[in-house]
């Protein structure tokens, strides 16, 4: 859910503090981060989801936040920053920052001025490594929204150790992809009694949504499917090196399309980055219990459309491998396009998970508006304002929501309209005719 720089110019070759409305970023790679001169840097403020989030920060950020605009073309910067000055007439004076997704020591400068850095420019394979090599370096806070399993493993290879030197807290994730899911199971476990949890645990997630895509995240999609043999590479290499949880077991359940009595639905296997981000929270965070097990899943109510869903994931991930065929589908939807906010307001989604653990079963739900990207944007500042101002756990390196932020978070996004709930009985029914 992340927007490609090119037609959304998100990251316009421009050096830092070019353009008569841009300011260069101060401070520096050693700088504390309580002395910064933001709390906030949002950069890819002018794509579709950047927009969405400079909105939301609009509507939202503490009155004392201070924050700023980041990208690659001053006088698109300038365009946001006037269309929210029209509702928000105090942010006229918004600082705005420039630097390309390439230039490293532009994006030094960006780092080194900010507590925390949200990053929406991807596909984050091509795009975002130097801006997470600048945060690590500098000992900032970084959130994004990427679904790319392959980028995140290859980031805690190159920098989780360096920001876990320098105290910087690198947490990938942070919109639909994979906040409802891992927060959820999260809140899943939190509601198990508490002799329950000290048994083997058992969580399906299933996934129901009414929605459509933007070109940015079509891009990121096709960017992260289209290298299969590269993406299993990454994940072997961080396995090796990566630390596991003594005494315990973490596995993540392998499966077949089913139908499921629980979800009262089909349940179709998810390819998605979300089990992953679960099963590292469930590795670090000793509550998830002793063994446990996650499944996650799209819940289809009919048949025909299952067995549809089931064949045209296959032809597109199929047709992601040859280059040619995955340059015509990225045509299909432009980077920069996205619903409109008609659609958006249409749009919904809920996780379902049900938890077993010694004879115990609770069910729950975490349910909201536009998956994509209203919602994408409120998990993704909440996710920054929490690193920025909430007393969380000392934690350092890549990290994920759950172990980065928890309960905090939940509790924000509750406050912001998420909803967080422990079903009684049945679940009802979605907000909207399942897909």
């Amino acid at each position: 859910m992340d927007d490609a720089p090119g037609s959304n110019d998100s990251t316009d070759p421009a050096g830092p503090g070019s353009g008569p409305d841009s300011d260069s970023a101060s401070g520096s790679d050693s700088a504390p981060a309580e002395g910064r001169r933001f709390d906030l840097v949002l950069f890819g403020a002018t794509g579709f989801t950047g927009r969405l989030t400079a909105e939301y920060l609009a509507r939202t950020a503490p009155a004392d936040c201070r924050w700023a605009l980041a990208g690659r073309n001053p006088a698109k910067l300038a365009e946001v920053r006037r269309a929210l000055a029209a509702e928000h007439p105090h942010l006229a004076d918004l600082p705005l920052l420039t630097a390309d997704a390439a230039d490293r020591a532009a994006l030094h400068e960006v780092a080194g001025a900010a507590r925390v850095v949200i990053s929406t420019v991807g596909p984050y394979l091509r795009y975002g490594e130097p801006l997470v090599g600048a945060c690590a370096a500098a000992g900032t806070d970084y959130v994004d929204l990427t679904g790319e399993p392959e980028f995140v493993d290859r980031m805690y290879l190159l920098h989780h150790e360096r920001a876990r030197a320098t105290g910087a807290r690198l947490v990938h994730a942070c919109g639909f992809d994979s906040i409802p899911h891992d927060l959820g199971v999260l809140f899943t476990v939190g509601a198990l009694p508490a002799e329950h949890r000290e048994q083997p645990v058992e969580v399906h997630g299933y996934v129901r949504a009414g929605g459509r895509p933007s070109g940015g995240t079509v891009a990121t999609m096709l960017t992260a499917v289209g290298r299969p043999r590269a993406a299993l590479r990454a994940g072997r290499e961080r396995r090796a090196v990566e630390q596991r949880p003594a005494g315990r077991r973490i596995r993540l359940s392998p499966d077949r399309p089913r139908w499921s009595g629980e979800a009262r639905a089909w349940a179709l296997p998810l390819p998605t980055i979300d089990p992953q981000i679960v099963g590292r929270s469930a590795a670090a965070l000793s509550e998830y219990g002793p063994d446990f097990r996650y499944g996650h899943y799209a819940a289809v109510k009919r048949l025909p459309v299952a067995l549809g869903a089931t064949v045209g994931l296959s032809v597109l991930l199929g047709a992601a491998q040859l280059p040619v065929l995955r340059k015509a589908l990225s045509r299909i939807w432009q980077p920069g396009q996205g619903p409109d906010a008609a659609a958006r307001a249409r749009s919904w989604f809920t996780v379902r998970f049900v938890a077993r653990s010694g004879g115990a079963r609770i069910r729950t739900e975490v349910s909201g508006g536009d998956p994509g990207y209203g919602e994408t944007a409120k998990m993704l500042a909440e996710s920054a304002l929490c690193l920025a101002f909430d007393d969380l756990p000392p934690t350092a390196g890549q990290l994920t929501p759950a172990v980065a932020m928890g309960e905090p978070l939940i509790e924000r996004l509750r406050a912001a309209g998420i909803r967080f709930t422990v079903l009684e009985g049945r679940p009802a029914g979605p907000p909207g005719r399942a897909v």
